[in-house]
């Protein structure tokens, strides 16, 4: 099952919006508005993911599993590591991210797979970059040093981008560390090896690579929670 969505410069269009919300995001968390941006970051995060929807191209039924695999995972994870404190730490959801299932908001299983999304397409396009230094200089990488180093690369990319919001996310009331409120390493310790277990099934799905709207997201996202976390 697959359907072909015709292109006509959707990145360049998908990421034009991408920085009109982010920017006016950034801007307003620093005006008496602050309320109002937080209380749509639901919209925001539904927005990107309909964009990265939009410019994924081929909607196959491979594209559609591994969506709905990060969902399931993420989803079943966190609803673990809230009841439990097993995996992540000790932590709860506040109200900011909308409804939820069993004390996660479904906003968070989406959240996993943009993250994944986007983390899986940046480390592919820089390595289609690293393998044609390598290619010009007369050398090759095997496959599975190539997919090993995707695995890799993309979990420590979603781990970093997990280390930069995080600070943001509990200022802003998105979730709340218990105790002394300070974020455990063990929280970051899952992401990576959760990551890796995700990242592994995107080198294996089969379902096309190259989305340059997902690589411009994450890097729009990153400076949003980078500046958020140094100035707010």
């Amino acid at each position: 099952m697959s359907f072909n969505i015709p292109s006509f410069n959707k990145a360049g269009i998908a990421t034009f919006i991408a920085l009109l919300f982010h920017v006016s995001g950034c801007i307003g968390m620093f005006t008496i508005h602050r309320e109002w941006f937080i209380e749509n970051t639901t919209l925001n995060l539904l927005l990107m993911f309909g964009l990265i929807i939009w410019t994924h191209g081929q909607l196959n039924m491979r594209f559609l599993l591994f969506m709905v695999l990060c969902f399931v995972v993420g989803m079943t994870t966190e609803m673990i590591g809230v009841h439990t404190g097993f995996l992540f730490g000790q932590y709860a959801y506040g109200t900011v991210m909308g409804p939820k299932l069993l004390d996660v908001p479904y906003l968070i299983g989406i959240n996993w797979f943009v993250v994944m999304y986007c983390s899986g397409m940046a480390v592919t396009k820089l390595h289609e970059w690293i393998e044609q230094k390598y290619v010009t200089a007369g050398s090759m990488l095997s496959d599975n040093i190539k997919k090993l180093s995707i695995i890799i690369d993309g979990a420590l990319l979603a781990t970093l981008f997990d280390y930069v919001m995080e600070p943001v996310a509990v200022k802003l009331g998105f979730w709340t560390w218990l105790g002394d409120g300070s974020i455990p390493f063990l929280n970051y310790l899952c992401w990576f090896i959760i990551s890796t277990g995700l990242l592994y099934v995107f080198t294996r799905s089969g379902f096309q690579r190259h989305n340059q709207f997902a690589v411009h997201l994450l890097i729009i996202q990153l400076l949003f929670f980078g500046t958020l976390r140094t100035f707010l």
